[in-house]
C-alpha cells in the first residue's frame, strides 16, 4: 500500500534508542547526532527503497563526510516478510554499498515511537535531536540540469550548518511499514 509521510513537526524531540545491527552490535541514536542525524526507515523488499538504494548510499556517504550521522532502521515484521530478515539485511546493505548502520527494530518500538509510516521514511534531526526534516530523497522539481533536486541532502546540509530545516518539504512516499498483526 502506497502511503505518504506526515508534514514535519519541527522541534519534535526524537526519542533516544539503542538497536542492534544484524550481527548483534548495538548502536545508540544519541551517539550519532554529531552535526545532525539522518534516520532512514527502510526495508529490503520495498520497491521504492530498492529504486533509491544506490542513491541513498552515495548521498549518505556525502552526508557522513560532512559530519552528519546516519542510521537506517528496519521496523517491518520480518517473520511475515522473510526478505527483510536480518541475514538478508546484511546482503542488502553489502549489495548496495551502505556505509552506515542498518538496524533491526525487533519489537517495532522505535518505528512506533517515531510514528514511521512507510519505507522509506526519512527523519532529519539537528545536533540537539530535534526534528527538522521529514521528506523524500529528491524533490519533485527539476533543477537546471534536468535532474531532480537532492532535497534530503540539501536539507541535511542546511540542518548541519544552521540547526534548522527548510520550511518547504516534500512528503516521502513508499510502502506501508509491515506491523506485527495486532500491534497497532
Amino acid at each position: 500500500m502506497l502511503l505518504d509521510t506526515p508534514i514535519c513537526e519541527f522541534g519534535w524531540k526524537a526519542p533516544d534508542f539503542t538497536l542492534k545491527d544484524p550481527n548483534g552490535q548495538p548502536f545508540t541514536m544519541s551517539d550519532h547526532l554529531q552535526n545532525g542525524l539522518l534516520i532512514a526507515f527502510i526495508c529490503n523488499h520495498c520497491p521504492y527503497v530498492k529504486t533509491l538504494a544506490d542513491r541513498l548510499a552515495r548521498d549518505t556517504d556525502l552526508l557522513r563526510s560532512k559530519g552528519i550521522g546516519v542510521l537506517a532502521v528496519m521496523s517491518n515484521d520480518y517473520r511475515d516478510y522473510a526478505e527483510d530478515a536480518p541475514p538478508r539485511m546484511l546482503e542488502f546493505a553489502r549489495m548496495n554499498g551502505f556505509n552506515f548502520p542498518y538496524l533491526v527494530d525487533e519489537d517495532q518500538s522505535v518505528g512506533q515511537a517515531y510514528n514511521a509510516v512507510c519505507t522509506p521514511d526519512f527523519f532529519g534531526l539537528n545536533a540537539d535531536g530535534l526534528l527538522q526534516y521529514r521528506g523524500r530523497l529528491d524533490n519533485l522539481r527539476r533543477g537546471e540540469s534536468g535532474e531532480r533536486e537532492p532535497e534530503l541532502v540539501n536539507a541535511m546540509l542546511r540542518i548541519a550548518e544552521t540547526g534548522q530545516g527548510p520550511q518547504d518539504q516534500t512528503p516521502s512516499m513508499g510502502c506501508s511499514i509491515k506491523w506485527t498483526r495486532g500491534s497497532l
